[in-house]
C-alpha cells in the first residue's frame, strides 16, 4: 500500500537508518511484574516509541539535529515471566550485545528492575563505572516482595558492583536510610536540592564523579503536576527544566556510556507524560551526542 510508505518508521524519532550506520541503540524491555504499586510500565516503551515518532528533530538549544547520529531501534525485548533475576539475566544478554557492536544503549523500560541487568553489562565493558541514580525513590531495600531483584532493589544492585550517587530522592524506608550510610552510595536527596539549589548540589555530585557514568532515570524523579503516568508518584520532584539542567551538566562534564528512561505507566487518553518521556530522550541525545551533530 502506498500509505504504508509515508509514514514514519516505527522507531525513536522516525527515522529509518541501518545499524551499521547509528551510533545509538534503543533497547525496548516491556517489563513491570516487579510494580508493587501502579502497574503499567510494561506499556512504557511502545508510549516513548508513538510519542517520539511526532516530535519536531530540530534541538533549538543545541541548534542541532541529534538524529543525524544514527538511531537504531531494536524489537521489543520478550520478558522472562520465570523470575525477575531470569529477567534481568536477559536485559544483561542484551545490553553487552549492543556494547559488543560499540554502540551507545538507550534503554526503555519497564519497571526498574530492568536497569539492574543493564548495569551488570555496563560494568563489565566499563570496570570504571559510576551510576548516577535519578529518582524519587531510594530503591535501596535489599529484597522487596520476595525478590533482591524487585525495581525496589535497583540501586542496591547497583552498588554491589560500582559507586552510586543518587538524585533527587524524597521517599525511602528505615532500612535505606540506614544503607545511605554506605560508602558506595552518595545521597542527594530533594531537600537538599531545595535547601541549597540545584546549582550547588550539582557541583557537589561533580566533585564526586570519576571514570565512566551509566545514568539510569526514573521518570517519577520528576513532579507528578508534569508526570502523572507513573507507578509511584511522589509529590516534591523535580520540573522539567531542572532535569535539563541535570543532564546536560552531566554529560557536558563527564563521559556518560549509557542511559535508562523506566517507570512510565501511561494512561490512556493523557499523552503529555508519554510526550514529555520521549522529548527528555532526546534531549539527552542533544547533550551527550553534543559535538557530532552540531551545525
Amino acid at each position: 500500500m502506498k500509505l504504508l510508505n509515508t509514514l514514519p518508521p516505527y522507531n525513536f524519532c522516525g527515522t529509518d537508518k541501518e545499524f551499521k550506520d547509528c551510533k545509538v541503540v534503543v533497547l525496548q524491555v516491556p517489563y513491570d511484574a516487579t510494580a508493587s504499586y501502579g502497574s503499567g510500565a510494561r506499556n512504557g516503551p511502545h508510549a516513548i516509541i508513538c510519542a517520539s515518532r511526532n516530535m519536531e528533530l530540530y534541538d533549538e538549544e543545541m541548534n542541532s539535529v541529534p538524529a543525524n547520529i544514527g538511531i537504531f531501534t531494536l524489537d521489543e525485548l520478550e520478558p522472562s515471566m520465570k523470575s525477575p533475576e531470569d529477567n534481568c539475566a536477559r536485559v544483561e544478554s542484551a545490553v553487552s550485545e549492543i556494547l559488543e557492536n560499540n554502540k551507545f544503549p538507550l534503554i526503555f523500560g519497564g519497571d526498574h528492575s530492568v536497569s539492574i541487568g543493564a548495569v551488570r553489562a555496563m560494568k563489565k565493558k566499563f570496570p570504571d563505572l559510576t551510576v548516577i541514580h535519578i529518582d524519587a525513590h531510594a530503591d535501596l531495600r535489599n529484597e522487596f516482595e520476595g525478590t533482591p531483584f524487585s525495581h525496589a532493589c535497583a540501586a542496591r544492585r547497583f552498588s554491589e558492583s560500582c559507586p552510586v550517587i543518587q538524585f533527587g530522592i524524597r521517599s525511602f524506608s528505615e532500612e535505606e536510610a540506614e544503607f545511605m550510610k554506605s560508602r558506595s552510595v552518595k545521597t542527594f536527596s530533594m531537600s537538599e536540592i531545595r535547601s541549597h539549589g540545584l546549582e550547588f548540589v550539582l557541583n557537589k555530585i561533580a566533585q564526586s564523579i570519576s571514570g565512566s557514568i551509566y545514568l539510569s532515570l526514573d521518570i517519577d524523579a520528576i513532579d507528578p503536576s508534569e508526570v502523572p503516568a507513573t507507578g509511584t508518584p511522589e509529590p516534591g520532584g523535580l520540573r522539567w527544566n531542572e532535569m535539563l539542567e541535570v543532564l546536560k551538566k552531566v554529560c557536558l562534564a563527564h563521559k556518560v556510556v549509557g542511559f535508562d528512561l523506566v517507570e512510565l505507566a501511561p494512561i490512556p487518553g493523557q499523552s503529555s507524560s508519554d510526550f514529555l518521556a520521549a522529548k527528555l530522550a532526546y534531549k539527552f541525545l542533544a547533550y551527550k551526542f553534543r559535538d557530532a551533530v552540531k551545525h
